[in-house]
């Protein structure tokens, strides 16, 4: 694979996952905490409440992150689990009231061979 390919804007990947969990019982509110620290143990962000996203080098390793999110799919609830390219990401407008906010910054990658 050609160095301009491995890091082409179509082929980096960012995996957001939407999640709406009950917590009306202790139980529940355990879940939807492990749920959580299971999400930020594997290196995803929150994007907002209940919104997390995860930069990926590829569409690969976006799969293992995805796989490692529906193993953890707590008992109860929704959750939402999308990809977008970096160039789709890139075209997103982020707002903090009506005034523009800046972008999240693009995690730099370490790659070790």
């Amino acid at each position: 694979m050609k160095s301009t390919e491995r890091f082409n804007a179509y082929r980096i990947m960012w995996v957001f996952v939407y999640y709406d969990l009950p917590t009306d019982t202790r139980k529940d509110r355990k879940q939807a905490t492990l749920f959580r620290k299971r999400l930020l143990d594997d290196g995803f962000t929150m994007m907002q409440y209940s919104i997390y996203t995860r930069h990926c080098a590829s569409r690969e390793n976006a799969e293992v992150h995805i796989k490692r999110v529906k193993r953890n799919l707590p008992p109860r609830g929704e959750v939402i689990i999308f990809q977008l390219t970096d160039k789709q990401f890139g075209m997103m407008e982020f707002f903090r009231g009506q005034a523009e906010s800046e972008k999240p910054d693009t995690p730099q990658q370490l790659e070790l061979f």
